[in-house]
């Protein structure tokens, strides 16, 4: 059976630069940064004292002050981010109509309900089992934004959720459109969030060595490929890609943004929180997305690199993206826009899937900012500092996770 092609007609982000998809692209592309000290908890007794928030988020926007009681932060953002691509992609399901079942949903985090987990082992301590909400269980589940959307949303195809680090939600991009190109359903909502911008996150990731601990400079601290980098800035957000097979899309007069093609994934298989050495890894996953896409490495016009700012990332994804790449990496525009949102770990890979597809139907290049000290082993073309006009006809997304998860997404113009 030939398989069947996906194309993106909607797109949804609620992230630290914007809360919604215009207003994002515009802030990345003046090259601004979310980073602030935090605001969501009193954070005096961290170490590392800022990330990148959400900032003014008012989940009522979107759902009833009673919905947004029922959910987790990160299921509140995930349903902004969706509507968001829902409204856009002009598609809409009543309870139990026709197509209903061939619309589904997959929903990527990393962490699934951490702040709920938090507030609720402190009421436990201090006002004990009795107090416990009965809604903190499904608050907490990974699986609580599949739930919700479809529900909310009346998907009653295939739904289902990726826990896979940072890597989920561009693992859940690239599955849904998997279950398209197999026939099981004509409309996928695909991306994924997280809300981690917890006392407790902050506590563990920084006993990792793994934030930046800039205090005195937030919006200079993620500095990806950068010789100066000393660790990422923990962020949160949500993004939402409407996928939908393309006959489908073009009967309806669907606006497309560019054409899902290409779907790697890999496992380092090496340790549960660092990279392989090399990047063999990473480079096995951009291969497989070119395979899958029948594409060669000089097609890719532009690379939104993971880009973490920690130095073991940086130096083996610019390794990996040679390895693949060979001579055309030196050609080849790669930007880490985690310069400027932060890693939103879950989150990050399906809004950097946004941006990617923005590239591609937009000609411009996000930048790395504070790109300012050269580091020897990080060579390529980074974007540093500040936007580029330039035609990409594909353009691969990279997402890499806890685990040793690695994948890439590729996408092209239409």
């Amino acid at each position: 059976m030939k398989r069947r092609r996906v194309v993106v007609t909607g797109l949804g982000t609620v992230n630290p630069l914007a809360h919604n998809v215009d207003d994002f692209w515009a802030a990345l592309l003046e090259g601004r940064s979310g980073a602030a000290p935090i605001t969501l908890f009193d954070a005096s007794r961290l170490d590392v004292k800022f990330a990148a928030e959400v900032k003014d988020f008012d989940p009522t926007n979107y759902l009833s002050r009673k919905e947004a009681r029922r959910f987790d932060r990160s299921t509140m953002l995930f349903w902004a981010s969706t509507q968001q691509a829902i409204d856009d992609a002009g598609i809409s399901y009543e309870d139990g109509a026709p197509g209903t079942e061939r619309a589904g949903v997959v929903c990527g985090t990393g962490i699934g309900g951490i702040g709920t987990t938090q507030d609720q082992m402190d009421v436990l301590a201090e006002r004990g089992p009795g107090r416990v909400s009965p809604l903190a269980i499904p608050m907490i589940m990974s699986n609580q934004a599949a739930g919700a959307i479809s529900i909310g949303f009346h998907l009653a195809g295939p739904s289902t959720c990726t826990v896979t680090a940072c890597a989920a939600s561009a693992n859940a991009i690239g599955d849904a459109a998997e279950i398209i190109r197999r026939g099981v359903a004509d409309v996928m909502v695909a991306g994924g969030m997280e809300g981690a911008v917890t006392e407790f996150a902050m506590a563990g990731f920084n006993s990792m060595k793994a934030l930046s601990t800039r205090n005195d400079d937030p919006t200079g601290a993620s500095r990806p490929f950068d010789a100066d980098r000393d660790g990422f800035v923990l962020g949160e957000g949500a993004g939402t890609l409407i996928l939908e097979e393309y006959e489908h899309a073009k009967a309806r007069g669907a606006h497309i943004y560019g054409e899902f093609i290409g779907y790697g994934m890999s496992a380092d298989a090496y340790h549960i929180t660092l990279p392989r050495p090399g990047g063999g890894g990473a480079a096995r996953a951009m291969k497989a997305a070119l395979d899958d896409a029948g594409a060669t490495p000089d097609d890719v016009g532009y690379v939104n690199a993971h880009g973490t700012s920690t130095p073991a990332n940086d130096v083996t994804e610019t390794l990996a993206i040679k390895n693949v790449f060979g001579d055309h990496a030196y050609r080849l525009p790669v930007s880490s826009t985690k310069s400027m949102t932060g890693h939103m770990l879950g989150g990050a890979g399906a809004v950097e899937a946004v941006i990617a597809l923005k590239a591609v139907s937009e000609g411009v290049l996000p930048p790395t900012i504070n790109h300012t000290t050269p580091d020897p082993e990080c060579d390529l073309d980074y974007v540093p500092n500040e936007a580029r006009e330039v035609s990409v006809k594909m353009a691969l997304s990279n997402s890499f996770g806890f685990g040793g998860h690695n994948v890439s997404l590729l996408f092209a113009a239409v």
